[in-house]
């Protein structure tokens, strides 16, 4: 444990000179062995493990230079020991990667992540070239490329020649794409370097061979002179093919997206943030601390909307298709008398109320899985004090809606009439986001495997229980929409257009949620009758402490009422159904599910507000699609295999884990039989 402690006849120095003569096939290895160790920070090591275990780096830092003269291989030497070609190749590389290590930690540190999670950004008190300029550094490595190329073709072979060049282009341009102000300016150029770098990497592939490893320009000893509370850990060794694949990984995730810039509506901007962060893998926490940078880079707006253009936009579409409420004409009544003003005022409120749980929403999705279900637990709390917040609100903005309806009995006032039948417009609105991150949160559960399998029942009830809420509200909004009266003008008909369209998805994708739902509820309810789920060993718990456990997120919310402990036991045993009545009514359940699955498959990219992000969206259709198929299978299999089980039949089941199932978060339980 001790970092000074020598094995007998260690030296304590490093037996190696960073100003001996290179051949280009070594520079080319030693290139891509800090190629391996840079991926292997961004997946979460330190640079203690990785990048500071090079020789070549920890002299460029050591001691700290100031000047890009100073940050050289060896200090105050003869020129001609820094001059040799191959070293101010692999010198300019070297200052390319550290410079854009410190851009790298200086994004995420600008944004919300988690140290003990994701990224390990302590420098242990090296400086990463913070004072000299990104453009220097890009000079130097075109000046390096000029070198390669003069002398390519005598002594550097034009293959190797071509594998140094494109490293050192792909440095330059890493640096263009990870800049600050490039991304603030000029979307589009940031997505060009992104771009130019993903043509670079075919080139980086097909030259390694030809790479020679250089194993002593790297040792664990160099962590010794960290400054670091930590003995010397082991240092992180992954494969060529693992680090090219992960640093492909990187720019397509990086490319895609500045593509968060180009959406103008609030409903596509989440379906986009919501899929790409459910990719698997998921994005390097870099490329998602880019995309908060892109959603919250200007103070007062969501990527290239305004705050208020977003949540009067997402309100419009959600229950408030043609209000007037959204009149931003309302904004000019100066007289305090005038209903209009108080409306102006509450919708003011209401703004400065929702944005802050509305942009924490977003924020939320960035973060890896884990983090995202722990952080909505507690946001669904804000959401409940929003509802009820605006829920006053509601009562006032009504009140003055009819204020103004009786002051001028003979003018037709736009969207006067969807107050008649007092529909909480604004709570309404909350109360469906809230419902939504409720769900997410069981179903996040699934994919992260918190569940145990004799838990999948219950837990399965319970986001049938919510997704049958989220129906009712949406037909609630939905019954609203379609009694009020229809507009004259052509935006008012296209806004409500799509507002019907908007709700139709909702209940369309509520509707499978809680059919598939239903329908794995009592499939595993039948193996658990059956005994072919194992239950652990609990010894300090019993099943009303584990749904305390599971619906502890859930016990501060006020509405939907949280199901009692005897409420979620029926539920999920179904004493009053026979096994034959659970599985015929799961395969009743199934096949609506599947039809609807089927629908929403079908849909387009407008139809299904995932502009800018169908593939994924329809993908993760398409998956859910498949687990209908295959509860299906599994349900006949049951049917079958049960009576026979009495004849001697041997029934087993096995619970995939998410990486296997066709969906993450639907787990549908894989039945075998052995029959004789």
């Amino acid at each position: 444990m001790d970092s000074g402690l020598l094995e007998p006849g260690e030296d304590v120095e490093i037996p190696y000179d960073v100003s001996r003569p290179l051949e280009p096939e070594q520079v080319l290895g030693i290139i891509d062995q800090l190629i391996c160790h840079e991926m292997s920070w961004h997946l979460g090591y330190p640079l203690s493990q990785t990048l500071f275990t090079s020789i070549y780096v920890d002299a460029l830092l050591m001691p700290e230079p100031w000047t890009l003269e100073q940050a050289c291989f060896v200090r105050n030497s003869r020129p001609e020991q820094n001059q040799q070609p191959m070293l101010q190749i692999l010198r300019a590389y070297c200052l390319g990667m550290l410079k854009a290590c410190n851009l790298v930690i200086e994004r995420i540190r600008s944004q919300t992540f988690f140290e003990e999670e994701d990224f390990v950004p302590s420098t242990y008190n090296r400086d990463l070239l913070t004072n000299i300029p990104c453009t220097d550094i890009q000079r130097l490595l075109a000046d390096a490329v000029g070198l390669v190329e003069s002398l390519a073709g005598e002594s550097i072979s034009e293959a190797v020649a071509d594998g140094l060049t494109s490293r050192l282009g792909l440095r330059s341009v890493f640096l263009t794409a990870a800049k600050t102000h490039v991304l603030i300016k000029d979307p589009a150029a940031a997505r060009k370097s992104w771009d130019e770098a993903l043509e670079m990497l075919p080139r980086l592939s097909a030259t390694h061979s030809l790479a020679t490893a250089v194993d002593e320009a790297f040792s664990v000893k160099l962590q010794r002179r960290l400054t670091s509370t930590l003995p010397p850990r082991p240092v992180v060794q992954l494969d060529f093919a693992a680090a090219f694949s992960h640093l492909t990984r990187l720019f397509e995730d990086g490319s895609e997206a500045i593509s968060v810039m180009e959406h103008h509506d609030p409903q596509c901007l989440q379906t986009f943030v919501q899929t790409f962060v459910a990719k698997t893998p998921q994005p390097m926490v870099f490329v998602r601390a880019l995309l908060q940078t892109l959603l919250f880079q200007n103070k007062g707006a969501v990527g290239a909307m305004s705050i208020r253009d977003v949540l009067d936009d997402d309100l419009s579409t959600v229950s408030l298709h043609s209000s007037i409420l959204l009149d931003r004409s309302n904004d000019d009544i100066e007289a305090v008398h005038d209903p209009r003003f108080a409306i102006s005022k509450q919708m003011s409120e209401f703004r400065e109320r929702a944005a802050v749980p509305f942009l924490d929403m977003l924020r939320t999705s960035c973060q890896n899985r884990c983090r995202a279900r722990r952080t909505l637990c507690h946001l669904i709390a804000d959401w409940e004090f929003l509802q009820s917040d605006v829920e006053k609100m509601d009562e006032v903005i009504r009140a003055k809606a009819e204020a103004l309806a009786l002051q001028r009995p003979s003018t037709s006032i736009r969207g006067l009439d969807l107050f008649k039948d007092y529909p909480l417009h604004l709570s309404s609105w909350a109360y469906l986001y809230k419902l939504q991150q409720m769900e997410r949160i069981v179903q996040l559960g699934f994919e992260l495997q918190l569940y145990q399998a004799d838990e999948m029942a219950g837990m399965y009830w319970y986001l049938h229980f919510l997704a049958k809420t989220r129906e009712q509200h949406l037909e609630r909004i939905g019954g609203f929409i379609h009694r009020a009266p229809p507009p004259a003008h052509p935006p008012e008909q296209r806004r409500m257009h799509r507002s019907l369209n908007h709700t139709r998805l909702q209940l369309l994708d509520a509707a499978v949620t809680w059919a598939l739902s239903d329908a794995l509820c009592c499939v595993y309810t039948v193996l658990l009758r059956n005994n072919l789920i194992p239950s652990p060993p609990r010894p300090y718990s019993n099943a009303e402490l584990r749904y305390q456990l599971r619906m502890k997120p859930f016990a501060a919310v006020c509405l939907p009422d949280l199901p009692t402990y005897d409420e979620f036991h029926d539920g999920t045993t179904q004493p009053n159904c026979s096994t034959g009545q659970l599985l015929d009514y799961a395969q009743r359940a199934v096949a609506g599910a599947k039809k609807g699955f089927e629908s929403l498959s079908k849909l387009d990219d407008a139809q299904s507000f995932s502009v800018g992000s169908y593939p994924r969206w329809v993908a993760s259709a398409n998956g859910a699609l498949r687990a209908c198929i295959a509860t299906m299978v599994a349900i006949s299999e049951l049917q079958k295999a049960l009576p026979e089980a009495e004849g001697g039949a041997r029934i087993s089941v096995r619970v995939p884990p998410p990486e296997e199932a066709y969906h993450v978060w639907w787990i549908v339980p894989k039945i075998t039989v052995s029959r004789g």
